[in-house]
């Protein structure tokens, strides 16, 4: 019985043995797989926070660039400059020098590199998830346009705020507001924190096609090269193994991402140009004399006629080439050096 009692114990032992064997690799397992969500979302993060950087970069190249020419954009939208292009520069750089042409950049730049960070990403994002959810190997035109819109959309709901303050400091008596503080402090006192989104639904309804034809004609364009055999044969020859640098690896080419780039912003400002200027004068009305969006168009229409609607359009034009150009251009480099993920 003694013997029996010794068989037993030992059995005992080493079934708890066993057991306390299995709850460390279960807990091993579980902390290996804790550690894994950790990583897998940390770097996750780090991939949004990447091509965040993407966009605002491509923004902030851009803008930069282009800046003289948004200037001359906004003296015929806002303040209903009649005067020809070439003595309307004379004008500002007679009467504000060279660093006239570039006034109002950095706020431009503050509102701009947020506004395409978010623009650019949350198309990726939208076609992507559109792409999975369908099924489908490649995007429809469709999922382009959709994906487009929606980016247009989640970007101004973000932004407006700051496109408002940059509107009410070049419009007349502007300059005594004192910078964007200032701007903004004046705003919220005078006309209340919601007037911050004045312009929100004429801005929405810009941004929406607009970011749907920009997008869209992009990815269509970019599309329709690929598969092309010219397209095919530049994707071979970058798969076969010997080392490029970034713009070697841009599958459209330095020329035709920027010709691309540039076909899709001209398709997109001259769809969507009208709504732009209702929204600017929204923007620049005071709250005893708010017209609602339809009224303040009627008031451009009558005062100046349909091609009201479409002043500054021009200097738009060139302004809008070679920002959009610069602006793909640099987002698609940035995301090769960035070494940004699908997401």
């Amino acid at each position: 019985m003694g013997q029996n009692g010794n068989n037993k114990s030992l059995v005992e032992e080493e079934e708890e043995e066993d057991h306390e064997t299995a709850s460390l690799s279960l807990c091993n397992k579980e902390e290996d797989e804790v550690k894994v969500n950790v990583r897998g979302s940390s770097s996750g993060a780090v991939n949004v926070t990447k091509h965040l950087w993407a966009g605002a970069v491509a923004a902030m190249v851009s803008r930069t660039f282009v800046a003289p020419l948004e200037r001359l954009k906004l003296e015929y939208m806002v303040r209903g400059e009649q005067k020809k292009l070439f003595e309307l520069i004379q004008k500002i750089a007679a009467s504000q020098g060279l660093k006239g042409f570039w006034k109002g950049n950095f706020v431009n730049i503050l509102r701009t590199a947020p506004f395409k960070a978010i623009n650019f990403y949350a198309y990726d994002t939208y076609r992507n998830q559109l792409m999975r959810m369908t099924g489908n190997e490649e995007s429809t035109n469709f999922e382009r346009f959709v994906a487009g819109a929606a980016s247009g959309i989640t970007a101004t709901l973000l932004c407006i705020p700051m496109d408002t303050i940059r509107t009410k400091m070049v419009a007349p008596g502007g300059e005594a507001l004192g910078g964007v503080i200032g701007t903004f402090r004046h705003m919220i006192q005078t006309e209340g924190f919601f007037s911050l989104y004045k312009g929100l639904v004429p801005s929405i309804l810009s941004m929406a096609p607009s970011g749907a034809v920009f997008y869209g004609v992009y990815d269509i364009l970019k599309s329709a090269y690929l598969h092309s055999p010219e397209g095919r044969k530049r994707i071979q020859n970058m798969k076969q193994g010997q080392e490029l640098n970034a713009l070697e690896q841009l599958e459209l080419g330095t020329i035709r991402t920027l010709i691309y780039g540039a076909i899709a912003g001209a398709c997109a400002e001259a769809a969507t140009y009208p709504f732009e200027v209702v929204r600017r004068q929204l923007q620049m009305q005071v709250k005893e004399t708010k017209l609602s969006a339809m009224a303040t168009c009627i008031k451009i229409v009558e005062q100046g006629g349909v091609p009201a609607l479409y002043a500054g359009l021009i200097p738009s034009l060139l302004q809008v080439l070679p920002s959009a150009a610069i602006s793909y251009f640099v987002y698609e480099f940035m995301k090769i050096v960035l070494k940004v993920e699908s997401t």
